[in-house]
């Protein structure tokens, strides 16, 4: 099996080599699409630093904290490859995000500002019914978009530093899912439902949707997501 090269652009040196070689490495990691492929995706250290316009230093670097991060895996005599989840541990992750997810809701009902609130209802106002399927990669930008500010809008930041990695493993998964079965108007009605919740302050209601929304995508990974075995 051929691996895939992935591409990136050339760094400035606005940011420490070290931190921009990171981000972007994990932008090219969110946008490699793992989950809709089974090819394997090495990460070439020498050709990254050479594309990117800096030694190698700054790039093994970021592969070493992105390997701690759980992102790539570095295989002796092999390479470094980008890792792809197990469905059981995409279900672990789902759980644990779950969690989170939930309690920055709880958070939100408590001490979020109504105006900041409206803005969750805002990012679905251009889907409707007859175009959601017409514009599904939109959709889930918007999707992913919508989780991240639940997270964000809780305020609390030890919440937000715990979930900042685990978030970039679920949107790799929610991105990979969102077109199966018929989890994109599930999805849409989903988040209605949380959204008024939310702007009704019912503080349980909102935490307990937010939790059964997420346990949703773990019950349809558990039933459909063969592909990650």
């Amino acid at each position: 099996m051929t691996d895939a090269r992935v591409a990136v652009a050339r760094m400035d040196g606005r940011e420490t080599f070290k931190d921009k070689a990171y981000a972007a490495l994990r932008d090219v990691i969110v946008s490699s699409d793992v989950y809709r492929s089974r090819t394997d995706i090495r990460l070439d250290e020498r050709q990254l630093a050479q594309d990117f316009g800096v030694s190698r230093t700054p790039v093994r670097e970021a592969m070493a904290q992105l390997e701690r991060e759980g992102f790539v895996r570095s295989i002796p005599r092999r390479g470094v490859y980008v890792v792809r989840k197990t469905k059981r541990e995409v279900i672990e992750l789902i759980t644990a995000w779950a969690a989170l997810e939930s309690m920055a809701a709880r958070l939100i009902t408590e001490t979020a500002k109504d105006e900041d609130i409206a803005g969750l209802r805002r990012m679905f106002a251009k889907f409707d019914g007859e175009t959601l399927h017409a514009k599904l990669d939109e959709y889930s930008e918007v999707n992913i978009a919508f989780h991240q500010a639940i997270i964000e809008l809780s305020g609390n930041g030890v919440l937000i530093q715990l979930a900042e990695n685990l978030f970039t493993h679920m949107r790799m998964i929610r991105g990979r899912t969102i077109g199966e079965d018929d989890r994109v108007e599930r999805s849409i009605h989903d988040h209605m439902n949380i959204i008024q919740a939310l702007e009704a302050r019912e503080t349980a209601r909102a935490e307990e949707l937010v939790r059964q929304h997420a346990l949703g995508l773990a019950e349809h990974v558990a039933k459909h997501a063969d592909y990650l075995d």
